[in-house]
């Protein structure tokens, strides 16, 4: 077998050294697998109470199998719109590869892979504080590679989800900019409804504006993440601690948070599944909410402000079908949505006054819209206005679940990694 050197070791040709970083500090030692983008072989541990939350360490040894699916889960998708036509201007032949191209950094969090040798500096590299090509954002959004020369150094590499989006740097600050999917794409209008309907009910969000982009429409939100801190998904919370059988998916997360001393997670929670309740959220995945860590002192800071919210009022339904008592999906902890409304135990946050005429701020952004007409508007306007009014009368005759793990959603579907918007979409 042909031989290569690494820095000061040996490794198989097709293969790669590197460190893992978080920032400036050297977690451990890992081999990628070039064909396949994959860590092949992890060696020397260096600092293990830098690795990224919630993956295991057994007597010393880190899971590589954890750390591969971190690993790969900071890719894009294979489900993500215009994806393979992307791969192909970009002669790239999986999404994977595209991490080595970027060093695997993000705007979710402060993880990078260093090669072995090398003696780069996060303030050199990161993407919060240095310029950072747009081309494979805008090749992403159906943009022409032909004829001109890509740079492969960018956060896109690393954004989740499976709707076209990319990262732009407007007046020094880091934004999404996520498109909507099918003919009426209607998922960036449902962002800034739920964004506006957060700022009514006095839930912490993050805010979302619409725009165009080459004629269709856009949500656009700024990274909530800074050099300082980092995202973590409830996927990885959960992973912190083992879930007995006996114990739900809900008790199992917020005991998780207690043990890492955050605070007020059952509030959070309660606003988050109501939230979901009202807008009926489709997608609320263990990838889409979660928790923020301080970078450098480690400390979890809290519940990461509500983020991605298109998948819902309705998005998948003909007008027609449209109405309050709609069958939807749901996630992340029941698979009915009045189900998982039980698991709230107190609404005193709530300012049940705040719920009236909500169906008002769905007219209003889809005001002028070119993709969804004035029926389907309405409806959807009626449908939100009566869902408030079944939110209202479940709060008059509140009787909190006893929870247990018998109605627990078993397969979370849509988790792909982690969606974050400056989180990993927050998708980021």
């Amino acid at each position: 077998m042909n031989q290569q050197e690494e820095g000061g070791g040996t490794v198989a040709e097709g293969y790669r050294e590197y460190t893992l970083m978080h920032k400036d500090i050297p977690v451990l030692t890992l081999t990628l697998d070039q064909a396949t983008g994959s860590i092949s072989a992890i060696g020397d541990m260096i600092n293990a109470e830098h690795l990224p939350l919630g993956i295991a360490v057994h007597k010393g040894v880190v899971d590589r199998a954890a750390l591969n699916d971190w690993w790969i889960g900071r890719s894009i998708p294979a489900s993500r719109a215009g994806l393979q036509s992307a791969l192909d201007s970009l002669n790239i032949s999986a999404p994977q590869k595209l991490l080595e191209k970027c060093l695997g950094l993000s705007l979710s969090d402060p993880y990078w892979i260093r090669p072995t040798g090398e003696s780069l500096l996060w303030q050199d590299v990161n993407f919060f504080d240095n310029p950072f090509s747009e081309d494979v954002g805008e090749i992403l959004f159906g943009g022409n590679a032909a004829g001109r020369e890509i740079s492969l150094m960018s956060p896109d590499n690393t954004s989740d989800g499976w709707l076209r989006k990319k990262w732009v740097v407007r007046n020094g600050k880091r934004y999404l900019v996520k498109g909507g999917s099918g003919a009426i794409r209607q998922e960036p209008y449902n962002e800034v409804i739920a964004s506006r309907i957060m700022e009514r009910l006095g839930i912490p969000h993050v805010n979302y504006t619409l725009e165009q982009h080459n004629g269709m429409p856009c949500s656009v939100c700024e990274d909530f993440i800074s050099p300082d801190t980092e995202y973590v998904s409830a996927w990885y919370v959960m992973h912190t601690m083992q879930k007995p059988n006996h114990v739900s998916l809900y008790n199992h997360y917020v005991q998780c948070a207690e043990s890492l001393g955050i605070k007020n997670m059952e509030t959070y929670l309660a606003q988050q599944i109501t939230l979901d309740y009202l807008i009926t959220n489709e997608d609320r995945h263990q990838g889409n909410f979660g928790v923020i860590r301080n970078a450098n002192t480690l400390e979890l800071l809290g519940a990461a402000p509500i983020f991605d919210s298109g998948s819902s009022l309705w998005f998948t339904l003909p007008t027609p079908q449209i109405r309050a008592n709609a069958r939807v999906a749901c996630k992340p902890f029941k698979g009915e949505h009045s189900e998982q409304l039980r698991l709230v135990h107190d609404f005193d946050w709530l300012d049940t006054s705040a719920l009236s005429h909500i169906g008002d701020i769905a007219m209003e952004v889809f005001a002028g819209s070119d993709f969804v007409d004035g029926a389907r508007a309405g409806a959807i306007a009626r449908a939100l206005d009566e869902r408030a009014v079944l939110l209202k009368e479940h709060i008059r005759a509140h009787v909190p679940a006893v929870d247990d793990a018998a109605k627990d959603i078993q397969h979370n579907v849509a988790y792909s990694g982690n969606e974050r918007c400056g989180a990993r979409d927050q998708e980021r």
